[in-house]
């Protein structure tokens, strides 16, 4: 596997994105979320702009925004704290900069929520993965969109 870009991460809330990281973090989900996963929904939701929703955004060296999810409190998608809209960039897969991703949002959601468990959807096929991370199946599959789904759960590390 190629070696990780240094990526420049931040952890934004809705009011503190600049307009071209909006833009940026928009376009990218459309690009993978609604044109090459051909799902057609209204992905800018208003769970994008709650007070508490964090934006966790990865830049190449270069200015492109190469991996993006959001953080959603407890309550807004489900009981638990999530993280969501989960992507890399098509020109920066293969990087493993999912597995970085993941370990910036479980920092971000610890230092925002300490002791949070954590409930995510995720598609079905990547509950080995997510597992890597210590989560563990919390739902039965279900389609979404087309695609099937299941509910993950990580419990609060003591």
């Amino acid at each position: 596997m190629p070696t990780s870009p240094a990526l420049r991460w931040l952890v934004q809330p809705y009011d503190r994105l600049e307009r071209d990281q909006l833009y940026d973090l928009l376009r990218l989900r459309a690009q993978v979320f609604v044109i090459e996963q051909n799902c057609v929904y209204l992905d800018p939701d208003d769970k994008d702009r709650h007070p508490e929703a964090l934006h966790l955004l990865g830049y190449a060296g270069d200015g492109a925004l190469a991996a993006y999810l959001r953080i959603l409190p407890a309550g807004l998608s489900y009981p638990q704290v999530s993280f969501g809209r989960v992507l890399t960039a098509p020109d920066y897969r293969g990087r493993g900069l999912g597995d970085l991703m993941v370990e910036r949002a479980l920092d971000a959601i610890q230092a925002q929520w300490p002791g949070a468990d954590v409930q995510i959807g995720a598609q079905a096929h990547l509950q080995g993965y997510y597992g890597k991370h210590g989560f563990e199946p919390s739902s039965e599959p279900y389609v979404e969109d087309g695609i099937p789904h299941i509910d993950l759960l990580r419990r609060a590390r003591a």
